[in-house]
């Protein structure tokens, strides 16, 4: 009679959740192109630092033409094989424990969310520095703190009401943010002088600045990953995607960059934060410098949107297979996880005084280590199981997927060498907290000091659990291997069915 009720308990929570998914619409591909382009770029806003970093034209211009190569291209193709193998909220967190266990996907999640959460603080920060270009009084500490205050919960609100609605909106954002600029680049056509784009002053070189400044605004292609179980036929639309957004981000940096270093004589040190609405200015008039300043807000509250749906996904995703406390999975009726939600604004609220360039090199060391550790995930997978069902594969062999990981570990290691002193202080103290964290929550789980999808909510077939932590691993394995061989095979096709029915069981 139990197991009756259980069972119907059971079927009831499913035919729930499967209410709730067809409720709550599934991302498309224009959407998802647009969020990766808000978790990447958001337009050339912040990139007028690699100009002033890099003394003149010459190495910015550079930058973005063969960062992407080497780091954009490469994170994009691995992020579109793990993120098709396992299309579940947490991406790169299921990545890290299918490969290396629980302790080190926890990790990932902590070292990701963290960065995630210091790089949305930005956000707010560069929409008030574009906007006190033409109101100062967004310079001072009693205008300033409330409105980053309001920016914040209005934004936390539109994440709140659904995944959809910051989808579209995320169009619409881009669409406006990128149409000065094309505007901008035709009226510079008349005024450009070639010469001008290979200015280099190599006394003004700030290596460390331009590394962080190029490494900033090129990174962050695995973000989208953890919200892949809201993506509609993630198989095909993930890598469609992730090749659309890397057209459009390299375009978005180049286009205003050779527009504004080639047709004005303007010194590298005045290329600042917020310098672009001057250099529309310069070119077509105020009327241009208004629209810049007004795209720059809008791309801004974009970035904030898709960075704030991915740690909050992220969060739910790490509930979802028994890291967090099942309360950071719960949903509110427009399908969004309310708990997480609230969790990363609380972060952004804490984090948004301090500077830019603090924020920037901060979040750079810790998404660096999560870097070094998906690309060797990457690896391991392709080693340790050969026949993981990838929907897409980088079509390279096991060595020269190897090989395609080595220029992007490079960068990263660059990145974290020319780090100041006070950075690796930061930045090691938030991993020796992860380390701690883990094992505390190990033994809430045991005292049961909060709930979470533990053994009592699953039912393994032919598995005896010793301990909470052996759950853990085994539920994001079998997350990983219900995709797992060849899906021709009658008998592979029967495995996956069960394994399907066990994950039901789970959530």
């Amino acid at each position: 009679m139990g197991l009756e009720g259980n069972k119907q308990t059971t079927l009831s929570n499913d035919q729930k959740n499967t209410t709730e998914k067809k409720s709550n619409p599934k991302l498309t591909l224009l959407p998802l192109i647009a969020l990766i382009f808000y978790e990447v770029s958001g337009g050339p806003f912040g990139v007028e630092d690699s100009v002033k970093s890099g003394g003149g034209a010459l190495l910015s211009l550079l930058g973005f033409l063969i960062f992407p190569i080497f780091w954009s291209i490469p994170e994009a193709l691995i992020t579109a094989e793990l993120a098709t193998s396992f299309p579940e909220n947490g991406g790169y967190v299921i990545w890290i424990s299918s490969a290396f266990g629980p302790f080190w996907g926890f990790q990932e999640g902590f070292w990701k969310w963290f960065s995630g959460v210091m790089d949305n603080a930005l956000y707010p920060v560069l929409f008030l520095d574009y906007l006190k270009q033409s109101l100062p009084i967004f310079d001072q500490l009693y205008a300033r703190i409330p409105t980053l205050l309001a920016i914040t919960i209005l934004l936390t609100y539109l994440n709140y009401r659904g995944l959809h609605i910051v989808g579209f909106s995320a169009v619409l954002l881009a669409s406006f943010s990128l149409l000065p600029f094309a505007v901008m680049g035709i009226l510079s056509i008349p005024k450009i002088r070639p010469k001008r784009w290979v200015t280099l002053d190599f006394k003004k070189v700030q290596w460390r600045g331009y590394f962080n400044s190029m490494f900033w605004n090129l990174n962050y292609w695995d973000k989208a990953s953890t919200l892949a179980g809201e993506v509609e036929d993630p198989s095909r639309t993930f890598p469609k995607a992730l090749y659309g957004a890397v057209i459009v981000v390299v375009c978005s940096y180049l286009i205003p960059l050779l527009a504004g270093t080639g047709s004005l004589e303007s010194d590298s040190s005045e290329w600042s934060d917020g310098y672009f609405a001057e250099v529309g200015f310069l070119i077509g008039g105020s009327w241009l410098k208004w629209w810049i300043q007004a795209a720059a807000a809008m791309s801004n509250l974009g970035l904030f949107e898709a960075e704030m749906s991915s740690d909050a996904f992220q969060l739910l995703g790490m509930s979802e297979i028994g890291m967090l406390p099942s309360i950071f999975a719960s949903r509110s009726k427009y399908g969004t996880p309310t708990i997480s939600i609230l969790c990363s604004a609380t972060g952004v609220i804490f984090l948004s005084w301090m500077s830019f360039q603090e924020i920037l090199e901060f979040l750079n060391f810790l998404y660096a280590i999560g870097m070094l550790f998906e690309f060797a995930a990457f690896i391991k997978l392709r080693l340790k199981k050969p026949d993981l069902h990838r929907p897409y594969k980088v079509p390279l062999k096991t060595f020269g997927a190897t090989m395609l990981c080595v220029p992007p570990a490079t960068l990263l290691v660059l990145v974290m060498c020319l780090a100041s002193l006070r950075t690796f202080l930061v930045t090691g103290g938030v991993i020796v907290l992860g380390f701690f964290l883990y094992p505390f929550i190990i033994h809430a789980k045991n005292k049961n000091w909060a709930h979470f999808v533990s053994i009592d909510d699953i039912k393994l077939n032919d598995c005896d659990v010793e301990d909470d932590e052996n759950v853990m691993r085994h539920m994001a394995d079998e997350a990983g291997v219900r995709l797992l061989s060849d899906s021709s095979s009658s008998s592979s096709m029967e495995k996956v069915s069960e394994i399907q029915k066990e994950v039901k069981i789970y959530k």
